[in-house]
């Protein structure tokens, strides 16, 4: 219990931390992000759940994911190569463009609305999981300042992959383990209910 309310107390208190990065020029990043469109679509709203959508995500987290990316801290093969040649202005551009969008709304699964609801609002007292609202927000719109993801609207697939990539210890870029401590105690069912939950958060 201690460990769940030091880090919604860390949510919190990050959640007021100013962003440093470079102004990013949202046309600039437009007619950047061209080469980007055929995996994240024209307006950062993916046609398929394999890629995610990137519209209306915050500036700083998508910052931080291309670097993680270029660093080889976030591996993936796909984007690897995608970032290898970005400049950090590059990056601030691409980000810029991509948080001017707005993210197309996610249809929400029935069955699973009740438990995914309850997971994303109270939590888990049983097995130590705090409620994702503390850290993404009561909407999903998350905490651009903190650097921790808008999920609204995010294809539930996607969602739940990298739940299951953070509890594998496979995508490890969070701070703190945050996300890695806090995926590793949810069930797959679990998983499956709050991505489909926060697809539909608006």
């Amino acid at each position: 219990m201690k460990k769940v309310l030091m880090i919604t107390a860390m949510c919190f208190a990050f959640g007021t931390v100013a962003p440093v990065m470079a102004e990013g020029n949202v046309s600039a990043g437009k007619t950047k992000s061209a080469v980007c469109a055929a995996c994240h679509g024209v307006d950062g709203n993916s046609p398929t759940a394999m890629f995610p959508k990137l519209a209306g995500q915050g500036e700083a987290y998508l910052v931080k994911q291309l670097m993680n990316f270029k660093t080889g801290e976030r591996q993936n093969a796909v984007m690897a190569p995608m970032v290898a040649s970005l400049t950090d202005e590059d990056m601030a551009d691409l980000a810029a463009y991509y948080a001017s969008k707005k993210v197309t709304p996610g249809a929400v699964s029935e069955d699973l609305l009740n438990a995914g609801k309850t997971l994303y609002q109270a939590g888990n007292r049983d097995n130590g999981v705090p409620a994702c609202m503390a850290c993404h927000g009561p909407t999903g719109a998350g905490v651009p300042a903190a650097k921790w993801p808008a999920l609204s609207g995010q294809h539930p697939d996607y969602i739940e992959a990298q739940l299951k990539a953070f509890s594998e210890g496979v995508r490890n870029n969070d701070p703190n383990n945050m996300m890695r401590d806090i995926a590793s105690k949810l069930s797959a069912a679990e998983m499956k209910a709050v991505a489909a939950y926060v697809s539909g958060l608006h």
